[in-house]
């Protein structure tokens, strides 16, 4: 593994996640983390060729799709401003092999402040997974990952959607948190801004509409190859259990989740849209 030092600016700039984030780091093996991350991996293989590919990964957080992306043989520029989540990510990849470790730089840095690591560098996939909904818009964080998108190349946004927001609470039946994201959601249309929320660990998140997030993409000269709906049924539960001890039972919630995030309606309502968004070849 290569470091890149840490600049001299301090305190967290990536939006609002860092008041959260132990919350986060306590709930990796909770079966939403671990379903999420299984979904997007085997979403991303659909997509990206045989390795070796350039990946860049921005806010990669503890690591878990960079280090995945490196044992397949990618080699992985993995940017992460939290100073937490880059502790986390380094002892991960300390438990990998060198191979494995020598494939995956981790640089300090995030949207906003890419330039100084990344410079004008092209890669065949970009990656910007659970992050966009604590910032303060998309259009922008869009614009400057499109820029470092190669002919040929995707950028991969997984985003909190309107729809999704307004569905979860309704779904678990919590109907004082269901018309109060209603009513917010009729403020925001009135207002003409993005539906704001508080996740699931605490954090100020925001949803973007599925229309506004490709339209945005387009005008950054990228198109839409294929979505899919992450985490569809597992979040209508409440609680967030540790996975199933049968492995039977784990492998059918995974089928299960996979079929539903490729079809619709289901996809509609998950608690995130992945969006493969492509740069042509010519």
């Amino acid at each position: 593994m290569t470091t890149i030092p840490t600049s001299a600016e301090t305190g967290d700039r990536h939006g609002t996640f860092a008041p959260a984030r132990s919350e986060w780091l306590q709930s990796r093996d909770h079966v939403r983390n671990l379903v999420r991350q299984e979904m997007i991996g085997r979403q991303l293989d659909r997509h990206l060729p045989a390795a070796p590919q350039r990946v860049l990964d921005v806010g990669a957080g503890q690591g878990t799709q960079s280090i995945r992306l490196a044992r397949a043989g990618h080699q992985v520029l993995a940017v992460e401003p939290d100073g937490a989540m880059r502790a986390a990510c380094t002892a991960a990849l300390a438990a990998e092999p060198a191979a494995v470790r020598d494939r995956v730089t981790l640089a300090d840095g995030a949207v906003g402040r890419l330039a100084p690591v990344v410079a004008d560098r092209r890669f065949d996939a970009v990656l910007l997974l659970g992050v966009l909904m604590y910032l303060p818009a998309s259009g922008p964080a869009l614009a400057e990952l499109a820029a470092h998108v190669a002919p040929g190349g995707f950028l991969a946004v997984a985003a909190r959607t309107t729809t999704s927001a307004l569905w979860r609470p309704a779904a678990r039946q919590d109907w004082l948190a269901a018309a109060e994201t209603l009513a917010e959601h009729e403020a925001a249309r009135a207002e003409g801004r993005d539906l704001r929320y508080v996740n699931e660990i605490g954090s100020q998140a925001r949803a973007d509409t599925f229309e506004t997030l490709v339209g945005q993409a387009a005008t950054a000269g990228l198109e839409l190859e294929q979505w899919y709906g992450v985490r569809v049924a597992v979040d209508l539960a409440e609680l967030d259990p540790v996975p199933p001890t049968d492995p039977a039972e784990w492998q059918a919630l995974l089928d299960v989740e996979e079929r539903l995030g490729t079809t619709d309606p289901y996809r509609q309502l998950a608690q995130l849209a992945h969006l493969i968004l492509r740069r042509p070849a010519h």
